[in-house]
């Protein structure tokens, strides 16, 4: 399906209407409002920006999501040419705040063009949003609201229908044949909704905003008037321009709220060998990208024979592999071992996701230098490994100081009203609306290099303390009840284990104290999680807290100096201690429930919780009772002993 032809694509300023790469991908990503200076704007579908986008990769997360590539917005200064990405507009309803008219903006550019002398230089108002009948001098203010469904449409509010609708003169009135609305605010600010009046000079129809946010309003209009109004969802997705099928009712939300847009993302570290310096220059030369778009053709012919596209793609890869060769004066079996991996390597049959036990375990071997890779060559991974009896810290098996990783996150969809994940039950795919048509073969990303810690715990360690402390099951047992009764837990099943509580709560508090010492802020830091058990197909059982921020803060070694054994020992047992108390004790170590959906038990603002940015879990599933024991036995906590009795910290001094 192509999308339609979007009309002349004009020029904005590029210091007012400019975003942060991340910003593009993330609040701001594709399908999202922006709110600049002088008018709102929802940022396009890729398939409107793709030739104004830097193609990066990531072999591992372009396998998971099948892709043949990832697209960052590129900048002003290394546009080369580029326009930036795409944005449409929306909302479309604006009025003057001088003289009230309320229309929407096809009406006010054939206004313009009927009344305004400069025409030629801006004939679709884009660079100025100025009232054609109050002088050119007035700006034009964005409506305020605007309607949403669960299935991913929007719309502007419907404002004929519903001033018509709720007349107060006279009662509900038939759409006039030719609405002129104007809007206006009461004088005083306490009345609310009730002081925002529409009026259609028209026919005199004249309606208030009251009961605009009432829960299925539109349904009951529609049922009180049945056939004259029709409030339901008019199935549009204006950020691709295009409308479908939609029998559900909307959602009355303010433009700028939270419940507008929830961006689903799907991150990766590029690991050895994927990070190489010679994985990175292949991908960069001319041959490389011919070579996937000859196999890409193969791929998607239904002429050519699935036994003889095997014989194409080997043929091709090695046409491509002297070419690039000769290109970038690598050896040749260098370069054919990359295009081999990428493109000869067998289908994985199994179901290969960014949140599989397999994907992350490969990021675990990598992190933990179970997987070796050659020196000098890690490209974006740089990797030292260190002595854990340096550290006199119990239950650790190892830490790893990583000078230098690189992160791509990539915006596969979005949903409204509620968050969703890339999850496969039928109602949940039903919430989640991708970003890109299914024949497009990129999605939008952004990449962050930095630094971090990775902290590695002896599994036989966590068996013997849940083994020694059945009680614990039972917290865990309250959480998972509550996920269950949760609206996550109805689309995306899952039981959280004693294990991942005790990582996910170290964590955080490892995190909260690293912000300290380091010169971080905490929203610049992140975590990943690995957690698994045999039977899962690997056993893992660590934490990567490392540098996420794209901004002027980069990567300037200070978390990795925190990582050696003569500070790392001091930051560890200060995180402990300070799971230990909560200025909202005893209320929050009581808890049977607190945060979202009740997901977290001794865990709120005051002890544990970060920014929902650098957490995995977006601040649920965090308990400090699994690190320092509950108000009622200390016993039971997995540091427990060493905190209440000093054994194990004895050698390890604050300041050390």
């Amino acid at each position: 399906m192509e999308l339609p032809v979007a009309t002349k694509k004009e020029p904005l300023n590029w210091v007012t209407h400019s975003v942060r790469a991340s910003q593009a991908v993330l609040q701001y990503g594709v399908g999202a409002m922006v709110d600049f200076p002088d008018q709102t704007l929802m940022t396009a579908a890729p398939e409107y920006w793709k030739e104004q986008v830097i193609q990066i990769h990531d072999e591992r997360l372009e396998r998971a999501l099948k892709v043949n590539y990832f697209g960052l917005p590129a900048g002003k200064d290394d546009s080369n040419g580029k326009e930036g990405i795409s944005y449409v507009r929306f909302p479309e309803w604006y009025f003057c705040p001088k003289c009230r008219r309320f229309q929407p903006l096809k009406e006010w550019i054939s206004a313009y063009k009927k009344r305004s002398r400069r025409t030629e230089k801006d004939p679709n108002m884009i660079k100025s949003l100025k009232c054609p009948y109050c002088g050119g001098g007035q700006e034009l203010v964005v409506a305020r609201i605007i309607t949403a469904c669960e299935c991913g449409h929007i719309d502007d509010f419907p404002w004929i229908q519903w001033v018509h609708c709720k007349n107060m003169n006279g009662g509900a009135k038939r759409v006039c044949d030719h609405p002129s609305l104007t809007f206006k605010t009461s004088a005083s600010s306490s009345e609310g909704l009730e002081g925002l009046t529409v009026t259609c000079e028209s026919c005199h129809a004249k309606a208030t905003l009251k009961g605009a946010f009432e829960k299925d309003g539109f349904q009951k209009l529609d049922e009180k008037y049945p056939g004259q109004y029709n409030f339901k969802c008019a199935g549009k997705h204006p950020w691709k321009h295009t409308k479908e099928l939609c029998s559900r009712y909307p959602k009355v939300l303010q433009r700028g709220s939270s419940s507008v847009y929830f961006p689903i993302t799907e991150s990766s570290l590029v690991i050895p060998p994927y990070s190489s310096q010679i994985t990175k220059k292949v991908e960069d030369s001319k041959g490389y990208v011919e070579c996937k778009g000859i196999i890409a053709g193969y791929r998607n012919s239904t002429a050519i024979p699935v036994e003889l596209l095997q014989k194409l793609i080997e043929d091709q890869v090695k046409r491509s592999a002297k070419d690039i060769s000769l290109e970038k004066s690598i050896d040749f079996d260098k370069v054919y071992a990359v295009l081999e991996r990428r493109w000869m390597s067998p289908e994985d049959e199994e179901e290969y996701t960014t949140t599989s036990v397999k994907y992350r375990a490969e990021e675990y071997e990598a992190l933990n230098g179970e997987v070796s890779f050659p020196t000098g060559d890690g490209g974006d991974f740089v990797r030292e490994e260190t002595t854990i009896s340096d550290y006199k810290i119990p239950c650790l098996k190892g830490i790893s100081l990583i000078h230098k990783v690189r992160e791509v996150q990539a915006l596969v969809g979005f949903s409204r009203l509620n968050p969703a994940e890339p999850v496969t039950s039928k109602e949940a795919t039903e919430r989640i609306v991708s970003v890109k048509q299914p024949e497009t073969d990129w999605y939008p990303a952004y990449e962050v290099r930095g630094e971090g810690i990775f902290i590695e715990f002896e599994s036989s360690a966590i068996m013997e303390w849940e083994k020694k402390h059945p009680e614990i099951q039972e917290r865990v047992d309250i959480l998972n009840d509550n996920y269950q009764n949760s609206f996550m837990g109805s689309i995306r099943p899952r039981t959280v284990s004693a294990k991942f509580l005790l990582l996910h709560t170290i964590s955080h508090a490892l995190i909260k104290q690293l912000s300290f010492e380091c010169g971080y802020s905490i929203a610049a830091l992140k975590e990943r999680l690995y957690c698994s058990e045999i039977e899962d197909g690997k056993q893992m059982s660590g934490i990567f807290i490392y540098t996420a921020s794209g901004d002027s803060e980069g990567t300037l070694g200070g978390l990795v100096r925190q990582g050696r054994s003569d500070t790392f020992p001091a930051v560890f047992k200060k995180a402990m201690e300070s799971a230990m108390t909560c200025s909202n004790d005893p209320v929050c170590s009581l808890s049977k429930g607190q945060g979202r959906d009740s997901l977290n038990l001794s865990a709120c603002y005051a002890c544990s919780l970060i920014p929902e940015t650098s957490c995995e879990e977006f601040n649920v599933f965090l308990d400090r009772g699994m690190i320092v024991g509950t108000y009622k036995d200390h016993s039971i906590g997995f540091y427990s002993e060493q905190l209440y009795t000093n054994t194990g910290w004895k050698k390890i001094t604050v300041g050390q």
